[in-house]
């Protein structure tokens, strides 16, 4: 009897783990066919490399897809420098009940919940007017590391923190220098996780529209430089579909793009990682 009732238990269980998996790959699936479905008719080469004509509903998206591009660059560009150091100062300078670790986590834990429009405020009162940037690539960009920071932050540094402790007593045995143990110990074991954080971030950065209408505008023109205005994928997407008639295939064909973007940037992730963990279990 009991034999048969762990027999039943396990397959009940079984049966809710397959369910569960299953119904959160059915919105996946859901929404890649609605996009292939009514995006995939209008993407083509001239689509992603063309400029944009009759408020977008015809022609394509290069410079869109360029200013997406800058304004995801600027963001990374100062997101990770800027987070990998906060993660080394909260893992390697700090301890867990420090007063200023504590307060620290606790401001990126907030922040990690402010809605995107609030940063979206916060970007154009204080690097639009108050920094003279105006709408530009650069105000979107250095809005969306501010958005991206918490997540980079906590991830890497739980990534220092699952680091045994032994490796670095081993460290210090040997006489290395904090710097050198930093360098040659904590980084490289911390790459997947930074790779984590840089992915889960870059999603929110890439798909944000919110706080870039505040930023970086609507301009949908080859940008020439950071201080242009620029138009990210995002913003795009939203403008065919809710303020121009007839531009929902269009606004699926640049949805298709973005997702594609997206899934390229996250297998090009996944393979760095995976090159760079089997690198450093080689022999030397």
């Amino acid at each position: 009897m009991s034999r048969q009732s762990n027999h039943v238990q396990e397959y009940c269980l079984t049966v809710i783990i397959w369910t569960a998996a299953t119904m959160v790959s059915i919105p996946f699936i859901w929404l890649m066919g609605d996009l292939l479905w009514n995006g995939w008719s209008h993407l083509s080469f001239n689509f992603v490399f063309s400029a944009p004509l009759n408020a977008g509903r015809e022609g394509g998206i290069g410079p869109i897809l360029i200013s997406t591009l800058l304004l995801v660059g600027v963001c990374m560009g100062v997101a990770v420098p800027m987070g990998m150091g906060t993660a080394l100062f909260l893992s390697e300078y700090t301890r867990h009940d420090h007063v200023l670790g504590r307060l620290i986590r606790g401001s990126l834990d907030v922040l990690a919940g402010v809605p995107s429009i609030v940063f979206g405020l916060f970007g154009n009162a204080l690097f639009c007017q108050v920094l003279g940037f105006g709408f530009s690539i650069l105000s979107g960009g250095l809005t969306l590391a501010c958005m991206v920071l918490p997540i980079l932050i906590r991830t890497v540094e739980e990534s220092f923190r699952v680091i045994s402790r032994e490796q670095r007593l081993s460290a210090a045995a040997l006489g290395l220098s904090k710097s050198t143990t930093i360098r040659t110990i904590l980084l490289p074991a911390a790459i997947p996780g930074l790779l984590v954080g840089g992915i889960l971030g870059l999603g929110r950065a890439i798909a944000e529209t919110a706080a870039l209408i505040f930023t970086s505008g609507y301009v949908d023109r080859m940008p020439e430089s950071l201080m242009d205005s620029g138009r990210s994928l995002a913003v795009h997407i939203y403008d065919l579909s809710m303020n121009v008639a007839g531009g929902n295939p269009h606004a699926y064909a640049t949805a298709l793009v973005l997702v594609s973007l997206l899934f390229m940037i996250n297998l090009s992730s996944s393979w760095i990682a995976s090159r760079w963990t089997l690198s450093n279990q080689l022999p030397t």
